[in-house]
């Protein structure tokens, strides 16, 4: 099971973990490379999984981006749900107010006080994104 934990993580990682801490955990990942921000990205195939460690951050985990079919949020399985059969659940959690991106057969759904994203495709979630949240203006809310 994938436990995604908005303001927190993804099942025992932590926004905030290092390099070494995600390696202990999930072993050597499928690809790494680095995005037009010289930040760190690495992907775990079979979990479906992209974890981005932040350069300006001195490398801690701060985004990840899931598509994986047994990802669950607060126990509901959410991966070819539509955004409609979650958001009573999302609400009682205090997730109510999404702004809405769409670009092509493309939509997200964007909670900005979890740093969540719901991307919508053909009517059905295919992938999640979380984020770091930030505390203050400066200063990301680290969990490790």
């Amino acid at each position: 099971m994938i436990e995604l934990k908005p303001t927190f993580g993804l099942n025992q990682l932590l926004f905030g973990m290092k390099e070494n801490n995600v390696k202990s955990l999930y072993g050597q990942p499928n690809l790494i490379f680095k995005d037009e921000d010289e930040n760190v990205i690495w992907v775990y195939n079979e979990l479906k999984m992209r974890l981005t460690f932040y350069e300006e951050e001195d490398l801690r985990l701060g985004y990840i981006i899931c598509s994986h079919s047994d990802a669950t949020l607060f126990g509901y399985q959410i991966i070819g749900k539509s955004i409609e059969e979650l958001q009573p659940m999302l609400s009682k959690k205090g997730i109510n107010t999404f702004e809405k991106e769409s670009f092509d057969i493309q939509t997200n759904f964007f909670n900005e006080d979890n740093w969540i994203i719901f991307q919508v495709e053909f009517g059905e979630i295919v992938k999640v994104e979380m984020g770091a949240v930030v505390k203050n203006l400066d200063e990301f809310d680290w969990k490790f």
